[in-house]
Parts: C-alpha cells; structure tokens; sequence
C-alpha cells in the first residue's frame, strides 16, 4: 500500500486590519511630506545659483531676457572677467586677507579658549562674561575710534591691516565656540597628560588640540568666510586706495562699470562666490560636526 505524500500547505499571512493600513497610509504620506519639503527646500536654495551661473553664460543680448537657457555657451564671459583691470588684484587681495586672517584668529583664539574651558582661577566667570558680552557688540558701535586711531595715529588707511592686526588679539566669537568645544574633552586625557610629566603647554599642542580638531575647522571655516565676504572693512578702510581692494568691494565697482553687462556681472559673482563653495562643499563633514558638539556641554 503507498502512501500519497501530501505537500503541507504554508499557513497564509493574515490580511492587515484596518489599523494597520491606516498606519502604512500615513508613514507613506509623511515620508512623501517629507521629502517634498526637503526637495522645495533644495530648490529654493540651488536655483539661485542656477540662474547666476545660467545667466553668466549668455550673451550681452539674452541676459535677463525670457529664456533661461543659453542660446549659446559665452565661457569667454570669464575671460573678460579677468581681463578687467584691478579683478586680479582683489583677488590676490581677499586671498591675503581670508587666509591670514583665519590663521591669526585661530592661532590666537585657540590659547584664550583653552584656559577659559579648563583653568581654574579668580575671574574666569566674568571673564567670559566679557566674551560674550564681545560678542553682542556692534562693530558700528565702536567704528568712529577705531578708525581714527588706525588712519590718523597709525597712517594705516588705504590698507587691509587694520583689519588683520586686530585678528591676532583674538576673536570673541572664536574664542566662545571654542571655549564650548574643548568643555566636552573630558579631564582625564589632560590629568593623564599631566601625570607622564607634560607642561599646560604640552598638554594643549599634545592631548588637546588632535581632539579638537573639527572645532578647530568650524571656527576656520566660520572666519574665512566672514573674511571673504566682508564688505564693511574693506569700505571704511581700504576705499581711497583700489590696490587694497577686496572682491566683495571690488564687486560694487565692477557692478557700477558694468551696469548694463548683466551676464558679466553674474560671471564675476560666480568666480566671487566659487572659492566658498568649494571650501564649505569639501570641509561641511567638519564643520558640521564642530558647530554641533559646541553645543554637547556648557
């Protein structure tokens, strides 16, 4: 006698409830909330640059007209750009300015930082009181003084060093995000520093700085940009003389001379506005990650 094997059947899978499909229909309508927001986000953002760089690419004759695409791609925009007398010249300028700059306010900053986050003596509370209240402090306010010492005590004006000078003093604004950062290295890795025999200053080169490294890129990244997009300093300082100027000022002058070239005005934003970009696009990991952890422990 055979016995005929029958196949079991699988058990099937309970059809959802009606809660369950209600719950699956609105998970479905939030992430596509979601992320039409974060896409109209994007979009509202990008499409400026877009349009510049569009717009930088036409000709004399299609700029700010209907069409948005070039009827033909103008790369020599660029070149003329360049050819202009003095663009150069604010380049090398605002190169000089951002870099030098940033390297006085880090180098400076970073000691001021250091004690006010792990010293411990008479005043540091109202010292960093004084910090901050730096901070809330309108340069505008102070303006007037500062230029006359500069230009009349100084014969300063017509340059960029009063506003490079002063970088090497130390930044309050640096010195608090700092100050905020290094608060979340723990104190063991400097008592252990202290132990195997290393000095304040050993200790901040050795054990502190390598862990403080992303703030340390916020901070350089934060001054750059306040460097290579100022306007204000260059103004009140570096105006009598074009040979100081930098591109944010330089580009009102151009703006002016080229009143009606709009495509070549666009192309020399966009050569103003690339260098920021590049450097915020290949350090943001960094930054992001600086300006976040100032913010772990107060």
């Amino acid at each position: 006698m055979t016995h005929v094997l029958e196949k079991p059947v699988g058990l099937r899978k309970a059809p959802p409830t009606p809660a369950e499909r209600t719950a699956r229909r609105r998970a479905l309508l939030e992430w596509i909330a979601i992320h039409s927001l974060g896409i109209a986000a994007a979009l509202f953002f990008t499409l400026p640059f877009v349009f510049v760089f569009l717009t930088s690419l036409m000709s004399d004759t299609q700029a700010l007209s209907r069409d948005l695409i070039p009827h033909t791609w103008e790369w020599d925009n660029y070149r003329r750009v360049f050819d202009t007398p003095g663009f150069l010249t604010w380049w090398k300028n605002t190169l000089f300015y951002a870099f030098l700059g940033t390297a006085l306010t880090v180098i400076s900053s970073i000691p001021v930082a250091y004690a006010l986050a792990k010293f411990r003596f008479r005043g540091r509370n109202l010292a960093l009181m004084l910090v901050i209240s730096m901070m809330m402090l309108p340069p505008q306010v102070i303006i007037i003084p500062m230029y006359l010492f500069w230009a009349k005590q100084l014969d300063l004006s017509g340059t960029l060093w009063p506003l490079i000078i002063p970088m090497a003093f130390g930044d309050a604004f640096s010195i608090f995000l700092l100050r905020q950062f290094l608060t979340t290295i723990p104190d063991e890795y400097l008592d252990a520093a202290r132990v195997d025999g290393c000095g304040d200053l050993r200790t901040l080169l050795k054990v502190v700085l390598p862990m403080a490294k992303p703030g340390i890129a916020a901070v350089a990244l934060f001054q750059f940009f306040y460097a290579w997009n100022d306007y204000f300093g260059p103004q009140i300082y570096a105006s009598e003389n074009p040979g100081a100027w930098t591109l944010s000022y330089g580009l009102e002058s151009f703006k002016g001379a080229h009143h009606t070239d709009w495509n070549l005005t666009m192309a020399a934003t966009v050569l103003v506005m690339a260098p920021v970009i590049l450097v915020f696009f290949f350090a943001q990991k960094a930054f992001v990650e600086g300006v976040t952890l100032t913010g772990v422990k107060g």
